[in-house]
């Protein structure tokens, strides 16, 4: 099952929501050919450093962020990669890498690309090498409050 903390978030709100299996997989085109899912459909949630904050960038798994774009729309000084040690501590129950998209339940703002916006669902680890979740994009975004903007170029 999805990590305990946001199945009880999505259960409390309910939200109706599919746990997908599947075998283990660690990068975003082996999660989903797994999964059977196309990779434009896939989120992946990258942990960003805006100037001295963690923050969360979702995009479909087919591309890629560009720091320049996502430090201006952000309106920073800085954007870059986050290093594992800066955030495993604030993902408990995660493995590293599988973080779901819910930086409300994590004290972090979330950046998601407006390529995601045009499909009605999303998909996205669930915490897991294993797991995804796909729930509709209208209950992520009423839920997470993300800031929508263009920051994603394709891989």
């Amino acid at each position: 099952m999805p990590v305990r903390k946001l199945r009880e978030y999505l259960d409390a709100e309910r939200v109706k929501y599919v746990v997908i299996s599947h075998s283990p997989a660690y990068t975003s085109p082996e999660i989903a050919a797994s999964a059977h899912i196309p990779g434009r459909e896939l989120a992946k949630t990258v942990v960003v450093k805006l100037d001295n904050r963690l923050a969360m960038a979702v995009l479909p798994s087919s591309q890629q962020v560009d720091f320049d774009l996502l430090q201006s729309v952000a309106h920073v000084r800085g954007a870059a990669l986050a290093t594992e040690k800066e955030f495993t501590d604030r993902f408990p129950e995660c493995e590293v890498g599988a973080m779901p998209p819910f930086g409300n339940l994590y004290g972090m703002d979330v950046f998601v690309s407006a390529e995601l916006v045009k499909d009605e669902e999303i998909a996205f680890n669930a915490g897991s090498h294993t797991e995804l979740v796909r729930l509709a994009y209208r209950d992520f975004e009423r839920l997470v409050q993300p800031k929508v903007v263009h920051f994603a170029v394709p891989v």
